[in-house]
């Protein structure tokens, strides 16, 4: 699931003398990647209790750093060069390209097919094989804060943007096609957070206000699921992301609470034997809701969180994530102070979540943990003591999500000869190990010609 909210950006972060710029897990949350003033990091995600920085570099000023699942490729853009964005095989150490764009560059999104670069009135759309160009959606509406999400089902590569500055109008467009699939009116304010589960079928959204997550289906654009976060105050919600089952969904702000919703549909008609009372009345409840005025049939389907976790302290952008770690369900926050959390979830009852360990991402502490306790946070026992994800959550019918993809190496691509699979429009399979991984690039597309690709 893509988790491309980043801490930071274009403006950098809010914060007195905070050395941290950006922080984004990859599409199948394995690696966290972070950047600082004096460079930036990429560590690996398979332990509770050690933080592995298998990557550091020099790079100053980074406001966004981006890797492909656990390949060795990184998309990188500094506040020194903020319209240039540097494609780079941080194994070898070498360029593999630059680009260069219009304006300042304000997000960027990748999957196994393609590369999305957002700027704030126009998106590019790149085939990530040869970075040729495919693609330019101009004159987009303004999205100062570079708001999009690109599904990692490269088999389905949904981009979602805002379609209106004003309200929340959500565009869905098929980057593979070229083409326009649907708008979704999704909010009546402008749009905050948006982000598909793994497989391309759902997309969840959060307007300005912050009050509300709504989950809607792809390609309909039906909605699905309408979670409630909280009405006694707006927030910014700057992160969400979707279970690797789909099943759960959580969201972060500028708070100290992180919300996890599960997504429960009710079981088709004649199969109520285990229904409980209030699955009888949620069904009576969307029954009605055909008839009601639309205020009132949207607060009956709104549902309060599944489980939370409470931080320390609030933050300005905190970065969340579901992962499977270690055969157990995490939720990880990474929040701009410089450090990440990593919580145990309870896929059965859910509830308050345990602190299971937090790492402080830079300076003297890096590879030292810090404890398993933290002040202000509920331990109440071990991670050993919670059952097995598949023994207590409910997996779609393809089995168990594994925590890595075929293809990919958990040390960044350092065995000969891992590729990424073949693409359906890719002429072959895309090595990031191999010196053919990419055909030299002459020109850097930016729209205008000018610029130099380059390949080291």
């Amino acid at each position: 699931m893509e988790t491309g909210e980043s801490a930071g950006g274009p403006g950098g972060p809010d914060g007195q003398g905070i050395r941290f710029g950006c922080a984004s897990f990859n599409q199948d949350s394995t690696s966290l990647a972070l950047g600082t003033k004096t460079g930036y990091k990429l560590f690996s995600l398979t332990t509770v209790e050690k933080l592995d920085c298998i990557h550091e570099s020099e790079t100053p000023d980074v406001y966004i750093v981006e890797r492909l699942f656990s390949s060795s490729l990184v998309v990188v853009v500094s506040h020194a060069m903020p319209q240039r964005m540097n494609i780079y095989h941080f194994k070898k150490g070498t360029e593999i390209c630059n680009y260069s764009y219009p304006n300042n560059i304000l997000s960027v999104r990748l999957n196994r097919q393609r590369l999305m670069v957002c700027l704030e009135d126009s998106i590019y759309i790149h085939n990530i094989k040869d970075m040729k160009l495919l693609k330019t959606l101009l004159n987009t509406p303004s999205n100062p804060s570079g708001l999009c999400a690109l599904s990692i089902n490269h088999s389905n590569s949904y981009l979602a943007y805002p379609g209106s500055a004003t309200i929340g109008e959500i565009i869905v467009y098929d980057a593979n096609n070229l083409s326009t699939v649907t708008m979704i009116p999704a909010h009546d304010s402008p749009l905050a957070a948006l982000t598909f589960n793994g497989s391309a079928t759902k997309l969840a959204s959060a307007s300005e206000r912050g009050t509300v997550i709504r989950v809607f289906s792809i390609p309909e654009g039906l909605r699905l699921f309408e979670f409630r976060r909280g009405m006694k105050r707006y927030v910014s919600i700057s992160s969400l992301s979707f279970s690797p089952d789909g099943q759960f969904l959580c969201a972060s702000s500028n708070t100290e609470t992180v919300h996890i919703f599960k997504l429960e549909q009710l079981g088709p008609s004649g199969e109520d034997e285990a229904a409980t009372w209030s699955a009888y009345v949620g069904k009576m409840f969307s029954a009605a809701s055909s008839y009601l005025p639309a205020q009132v049939s949207g607060m009956m389907s709104q549902d309060r969180a599944f489980a939370t976790v409470h931080l320390l302290m609030s933050s300005q952008r905190n970065v969340c994530t579901l992962a499977v770690i270690q055969k157990l369900p995490r939720l990880l926050v990474a929040t701009d102070d410089g450090q990440l959390f990593i919580y145990n979830v309870d896929p059965q009852d859910g509830g308050e979540c345990m602190l299971a360990h937090k790492h402080r991402l830079f300076g003297v502490d890096d590879d030292q943990g810090e404890g398993t306790e933290s002040e202000g946070s509920e331990v109440t026992g071990p991670a050993q003591t919670y059952p097995s994800y598949a023994a207590t959550a409910a997996l779609p019918a393809s089995g168990p999500v594994t925590a890595t993809l075929t293809g990919y190496s958990e040390d960044g691509g350092a065995v000969k000869g891992e590729v990424i699979p073949e693409h359906e429009f890719a002429a072959g399979p895309v090595c990031l190990d191999d010196e053919n991984e990419f055909p030299p690039i002459n020109w850097c597309r930016d729209g205008t010609g000018g610029g130099q690709g380059r390949r080291s």
